[in-house]
């Protein structure tokens, strides 16, 4: 057990976010994470956060998956004290970190998130862990499902996968993860493309992956940290505060933490708090 303070670290934020679905809060202040095959407890009370893990988990796991040693307030000091709007957004989500996850997980769980709720896409995610997956314990005795593999997934069919409440979606699971496995889209590549562009065309040869899914993959799996994925919430702010563009210079290599500050001020309301005002 690794107890550490943080500051700009929030679970409730990070778990709201809305780039991880495998994450829940299962009592006040307690959370428990799935990432893969690893499963974790944590606690948080003001900044003091306890990661229930050994000192080698914590440090070769956790410590790169939640980007602990990046300096989030130095990101925030960024943003233009004139723009109220970006100003206020980063304040209401200060506690948010762009997680490390893995890139095939990322890469189906996105997938999935297409036209989809919150609640809807951790129930799909779920099922496909469940039918899929491996059974695994913590040591503390906690059942879980481990994200299933490439090979654990390509026995999947297309009729299975819809019986799984993955609708159209299925068909996108089932030609993505034949692309994986035949190495026509190669995830050792995808990981050592070092620019985002690159990184973003090579992962829209996939089938079902458009413009904003591959960037919630780059930003979220492969942490290219210019991404910044345009959905129905980001598309309206940009037409409403940004009439000439994001100011993407100024935020260059940025722009995806921006990205989600806007995007958790949006998703909570608190945006809509903010304009009644």
């Amino acid at each position: 057990m690794i107890t550490v303070e943080l500051d700009n670290f929030s679970l409730k934020q990070i778990c709201q976010s809305g780039q991880c679905f495998r994450m829940r809060e299962t009592e006040e202040n307690t959370y428990e994470l799935i990432a893969g095959d690893q499963y974790l407890k944590l606690t948080q009370e003001g900044t003091i956060v306890t990661f229930h893990c050994s000192d080698v988990e914590f440090l070769c796991y956790w410590v790169p998956y939640f980007d602990i040693d990046a300096d989030y307030a130095g990101y925030i000091e960024k943003i233009n004290p004139r723009d109220h709007y970006l100003s206020a957004a980063a304040e209401c989500g200060s506690g948010i970190r762009i997680l490390r996850q893995d890139l095939w997980e990322m890469i189906i769980t996105f997938l999935i998130s297409q036209q989809n709720n919150i609640s809807r896409i951790r129930g799909c995610i779920d099922r496909l862990c469940k039918r899929y997956g491996e059974q695994k314990y913590s040591e503390e005795g906690v059942e879980y499902w481990t994200f299933p593999t490439a090979e654990q997934l390509g026995t999947a069919t297309e009729e299975e996968l819809r019986a799984l409440g993955m609708g159209y979606r299925a068909k996108y699971l089932v030609e993505t993860t034949r692309s994986i496995l035949s190495g026509e889209v190669s995830l050792e590549k995808l990981y050592r493309m070092c620019y985002y562009r690159r990184a973003r065309q090579e992962l829209m040869k996939l089938s079902g992956v458009g413009e904003k899914v591959a960037d919630c993959i780059c930003l979220f799996a492969l942490h290219h940290m210019d991404a910044f994925p345009i959905d129905t919430h980001i598309r309206q702010v940009l037409d409403i505060h940004y009439k000439r563009g994001f100011p993407n210079r100024r935020y260059h290599g940025l722009r995806g933490i921006m990205q989600q500050y806007i995007f958790y001020y949006e998703l909570t309301g608190a945006a809509d708090i903010h304009r009644t005002k």
